[in-house]
């Protein structure tokens, strides 16, 4: 408990891990996450003097960053804490760091770009009190939320020609995809490529295990890493669709990358670019990728 990133910021959420948060491979998946941390959104900004600030449209996320540092299992009790990195015009920049309560030890960071929003969805500048009282919370962004392995280029929401990408996921948004205003949560774009994902990586975790050096009984995927960019916020029941590919490998980690579609005419409405593991389910560990392994993945990816 004796960690420096414990007095991080100001507490912004604290609670668990339910069982039924955690997916196939024995922790908490992704999706919860991220919902935790926006409601450490809500609470920052509500100290901020914004209240209800996601329920009512007044901020959105316009770019998270997410790095995991250690899992998160059914029954364990975690805390975030937080501040604002900068503070723009009409826009801000906050970091969070979810913490293992009873041991120290960080479990995941945030970074996340925020857009002030007026009740039509146009940018508007922060309300002066906003900024004065945000400035007394603010923070320096800590090296363990840094950004390791992603890329911090602008990705451009114009329409492309994304055929040779597999589609992971089709469908619409129900009640429970959207918040108060009727928009997509940001947690359904994360949690919908979880759910499919398989589609695209089953095949490529085969072949890392088939040429690992010391093959896994009992295997699957986990994430590093994701950096998530919003270009438009679809609304309840619109449909939607995850488009995804393979973009290359290294000794360790598998990129891919992951659009969300209007459906109907294809319009990008979100980008995701994720650093994914092949996760030893006994050992707990990363099964490495062999030069082998390497060599018969290259001939799949998608430039």
């Amino acid at each position: 408990m004796d960690s420096p990133l414990l007095s991080f910021g100001t507490e912004l959420w604290r609670g668990g891990v339910n069982a039924w948060e955690c997916d196939e491979m024995g922790h908490m998946n992704t999706r919860f996450y991220l919902a935790r941390c926006m409601e450490a959104v809500a609470v920052l900004f509500a100290k901020a003097g914004i209240p209800r600030a996601a329920a009512s449209s007044l901020v959105r996320p316009e770019e998270t960053h997410i790095r995991f540092h250690r899992e998160a299992h059914a029954a364990n009790s975690l805390h975030i804490t937080g501040g604002f990195s900068r503070l723009g015009d009409d826009d801000a920049d906050a970091v969070f760091l979810l913490h293992h309560s009873l041991t120290g030890v960080l479990a995941a960071s945030f970074r996340m770009r925020l857009q002030s929003l007026d009740g039509n969805g146009s940018r508007q500048e922060w309300p002066a009190e906003f900024v004065r009282l945000a400035s007394a919370l603010q923070v320096e962004v800590p090296k363990e939320a840094q950004a390791r392995s992603t890329g911090h280029e602008p990705i451009s929401a114009a329409p492309r020609d994304l055929s040779a990408h597999t589609r992971i996921m089709l469908g619409s948004l129900t009640g429970t995809d959207c918040g108060p205003d009727g928009r997509m949560l940001p947690l359904k774009f994360l949690g919908a490529a979880a759910d499919g994902v398989r589609r695209l990586t089953a095949p490529l975790r085969e072949i890392v295990v088939q040429h690992a050096d010391t093959p896994p009984k009992n295997y699957g995927g986990a994430v590093l890493e994701f950096r998530l960019v919003h270009f438009d916020w679809p609304q309840l029941g619109d449909c939607i669709e995850i488009r995804s590919a393979f973009k290359g490998a290294d000794s360790r980690v598998m990129r891919l990358e992951h659009w969300l579609l209007d459906a109907l005419d294809g319009r990008p409405l979100g980008y995701q670019e994720v650093v994914a593991i092949v996760f030893d389910i006994d050992q707990r560990k990363i099964v490495g990728i062999t030069e082998a392994a390497k060599a018969e993945l290259d001939a799949l990816i998608v430039a």
